[in-house]
């Protein structure tokens, strides 16, 4: 804020992130409404439609009250990877930003957020047609022949990897005959860091001691199940989508789902999601804390303060 009241400009952009049940959602409305932002969904599971309550997507009432992104904009069965997510987001913090809005990602999946800011390069592409070209012939002509071919146009790679080592041999060739250069020059090129759109990047990390963030994951799971988790995932069931779709094979759905099938019982389905559920926090945490550039809070201070943006930017 500045002396007469006024946020400063260019505003940053805001990227809210953090576990799994820690509060992600209250956190950014409340921030929304002080700041006059909207949402951008950095969540890989509220993308879909009809995922409702396992994701923990955002209650009707809280999509009302401040606008929100890339949410519900694809079926179970439509792919979207980070790739496209990235192209998305970036469109969708334009059109904020041109509305005069402040945008404000929000989620917990890490590899979404540093597509988003980072980029990502070719290699995290796949070409079915040229990797299936490079099988077949890695079966008629053996590794010795690909690693020859990989070390005329990526000595380098070669270098790194050794000749039976079929997945690394296969993908370098991949992405150099996908891309028309080397996988060692792709990978040694830095990614743009810093600003964006001209604006800079406040990074707020939400986090609380592990022994209560569990207790909270554990009681999100079971307001799930009392919100109509189950009839969720057999809705989903009875409009034909497959159990092996890659949404429903995220934390929450494929528990319920081996539930629903027989392969287990109530309690061991809902004993493995909180386990899951835990773990998966867990990694977050661990990938969140790597960015130096997070500045931590815990939610439950941010929610006390009569001002979030004066808290936060003390």
């Amino acid at each position: 804020m500045t002396e007469n009241g006024t946020l400063p400009k260019p505003f940053p952009i805001i990227a809210i992130v953090g576990p799994t049940g820690v509060g992600k959602t209250s956190i950014s409305i409340r921030l929304a409404k002080r700041l006059g932002g909207e949402v951008v969904n950095l969540d890989s599971v509220q993308v879909y439609k009809g995922l409702d309550i396992g994701s923990a997507k955002p209650t009707k009432k809280e999509l009302k009250e401040v606008p929100h992104h890339l949410i519900d904009i694809r079926m179970p069965y439509e792919p979207l990877d980070a790739q496209s997510f990235s192209r998305l987001a970036t469109w969708a913090i334009q059109r904020i930003i041109h509305k005069g809005k402040v945008p404000i990602l929000v989620g917990g999946t890490g590899f979404y957020l540093k597509s988003v800011f980072e980029g990502l390069s070719p290699i995290t592409s796949r070409e079915p047609a040229i990797r299936k070209m490079l099988k077949d012939l890695l079966e008629e002509k053996g590794h010795e022949y690909l690693f020859k071919w990989l070390k005329e146009v990526d000595e380098k790679t070669c270098e790194k990897i050794s000749s039976s080592d079929t997945y690394r041999l296969i993908r370098a060739l991949e992405v150099y005959l996908s891309t028309g250069r080397p996988f060692s020059l792709i990978c040694s090129e830095k990614r743009p860091k810093g600003k964006f759109f001209g604006r800079s990047v406040l990074k707020i990390g939400l986090i609380v001691e592990r022994k209560r963030l569990y207790e909270m994951i554990d009681k999100r799971v079971e307001n799930m199940l009392l919100e109509g988790f189950i009839q969720e995932v057999e809705g989903l069931l009875a409009k034909g989508f497959s159990p092996s779709l890659k949404p429903l094979q995220s934390i929450g759905y494929k528990h319920i789902i081996s539930y629903l099938q027989g392969e287990k019982t109530f309690d061991e389905a809902i004993y493995e999601m909180k386990r899951d559920t835990r773990r998966y926090a867990k990694r977050q945490i661990t990938w969140f804390k790597k960015d130096v550039t997070i500045r931590w809070f815990n939610p439950f201070f941010l929610l006390e303060s009569d001002d979030i943006w004066e808290a936060i930017r003390r």
